[in-house]
This record gives C-alpha cells, sequence and structure tokens, in this order.
C-alpha cells in the first residue's frame, strides 16, 4: 500500500568521483549565491528612506480637534472601556466661561494618558470615540523610547497640532471602499487628502 504519491525511488548506486568531492554542489551553490549577489535588493536604508504604510496602519496616536481648533474629545471614557490594554486614562472636567474656543463640549478630557507600553494598537479606541476625536496615524510610527517617562504620553504630544494637521483621502470605511471601487475599475481619482470634516 502507498500512503503517498510524492515518494522517490532511492538508489544505492556508487557515488562517482566528482560527487565524492561535492564539487558539482558547490558549484550549484556558489551559482545561487552569485545570482543573489547581482539581484535587486530588498532592504531599504530605514532611517533616511521610509517604506510606505498603508491606509491601514496603525500608528502614533492623536487627539484631533475640529476646523476651528477646539478639542474634539469629550471625556466619555468609551475608549478607556474598549481599551483591551487598559492603556487609557483620563479624567473629566466642566467648562468654564471664556474656554468656548478651547473645548467643543461643556466637558472635557483635563487629563488624557496612554500608556505607550501596554498598547496593542488595535484600533478600538479609534473606533469607539463617538466624537472621531482619537485617532492612529497611518504615516507616522511611535519613536523609540530611551528613558521611562517618555512611555506615558499626556496631551502634549497627543493633541493634534494645527499647523501640522493629520489628513486623509477617506475618513469613514464607506469613503474609503468606494476610493477603492473607483480605483478598482480603473476610474481617475484625484482625491486631494483632507482633514477630518
Amino acid at each position: 500500500m502507498q500512503l503517498t504519491n510524492r515518494s522517490k525511488q532511492v538508489s544505492n548506486k556508487e557515488m562517482t568521483l566528482m560527487e565524492r568531492a561535492y564539487i558539482p554542489a558547490i558549484a550549484t551553490g556558489l551559482a545561487i549565491t552569485i545570482k543573489h549577489f547581482f539581484a535587486k535588493k530588498v532592504t531599504i536604508e530605514y532611517p533616511e528612506v521610509k517604506r510606505y504604510l498603508g491606509p491601514v496602519f496603525r500608528g502614533r496616536h492623536i487627539l484631533k480637534r475640529d476646523e476651528d481648533g477646539r478639542e474634539r474629545c469629550t471625556a466619555c471614557g468609551l475608549c478607556a472601556v474598549a481599551c483591551p490594554a487598559e492603556a487609557i486614562q483620563m479624567v473629566a472636567a466642566e467648562r468654564e466661561k471664556g474656554e468656548e474656543n478651547l473645548y467643543r463640549e461643556e466637558k472635557y478630557a483635563a487629563v488624557y494618558e496612554v500608556n505607550m507600553l501596554r498598547c496593542i494598537f488595535c484600533g478600538l479606541c479609534e473606533e469607539a470615540c463617538p466624537k472621531q476625536a482619537v485617532y492612529l496615524r497611518h504615516d507616522e510610527f511611535v519613536p523609540v523610547f530611551t528613558e521611562r517617562d517618555q512611555v506615558i504620553w499626556g496631551k502634549d504630544l497627543l493633541v493634534e497640532d494645527m499647523t501640522n494637521r493629520y489628513t486623509r483621502e477617506a475618513w469613514t470605511k464607506e469613503e474609503a471602499r468606494a476610493l477603492d471601487a473607483k480605483r478598482a475599475s480603473g476610474e481617475s481619482t484625484n482625491v486631494v487628502p483632507r482633514a477630518i470634516p
């Protein structure tokens, strides 16, 4: 009974002088090495050249602002509840008179911290946010930590800088699917990246 059709018949014939010297095997190995030596290199010079990560990459955390520069976050805590690693902590506060240009709603996050060692970059905080305030950038890595105090990111590192706004071609899954369908059908898609509406 034969168990597989991939079996090979093995012969016990005597090896020739060339085969005993392993010259054909060495020549074959050297030929493969030389072929790879002249082939195009697949590695990149990382610090100078950065590879495109794609639109679904989840990188650096960011707390978005609206068009007027006010913080979107209302400290509802849904992102902290959705986080499986329990990496997000926040303290809510009430907006006072004169702070209408700083915060959109009456309640805001006075303290918003993300423990970057605990974060697993799953994106559940992004999906849970009803105000579209939390995003994981698709174009930026989290920098390397060298000190222990660089691990907890507060609002000073998380809140979006209005001079360097985070832009995307599509902000919702529906927009992204429609854009992909247009590209797949061959339609021209000259979409300008924009900040969240």
